[in-house]
């Protein structure tokens, strides 16, 4: 299956679609291991938008801001910041609190232990 991922990268005022391809389940299916994949997708995504022709570059999952909406015609959307920008999956047909929870697990390793999640319902 294919994702959707439209990426405003900070200083543009334009946003570029593109697409996560090869992810192997559909979202219901998902495990940590597949968000995982997805999140590190999109950073990546925003990294070769921002610099166009070079290598993939590493990528860690610490220092971001998201969320996990509704979206109007149906499923739900991942929202993610750095100071990049932002990049906005979906949609996706998986139930809100489901993969809030597995977002939640999947960065908890990368959260200090004075941070605090703040959930979003």
């Amino acid at each position: 299956m294919n994702v959707p991922v439209d990426v405003w990268l900070r200083g543009n005022d334009f946003a570029t679609t593109e697409t996560i391809q090869g992810v192997d389940r559909e979202p219901r299916a998902w495990t940590d291991d597949d968000v995982r994949g997805i999140l590190e997708a999109m950073l990546k995504t925003m990294n070769r938008l921002k610099h166009p022709g070079e290598p993939d570059s590493p990528v860690a999952l610490r220092g971001l801001s998201w969320i996990v909406n509704p979206f109007e015609d149906g499923g739900v959307v991942i929202a993610i910041e750095i100071t990049l920008g932002a990049a906005i999956a979906g949609p996706l047909d998986i139930e809100q609190a489901a993969l809030e929870a597995m977002i939640a697990r999947v960065l908890a390793p990368y959260i200090s232990s004075s941070a605090r999640l703040i959930p979003s319902s």
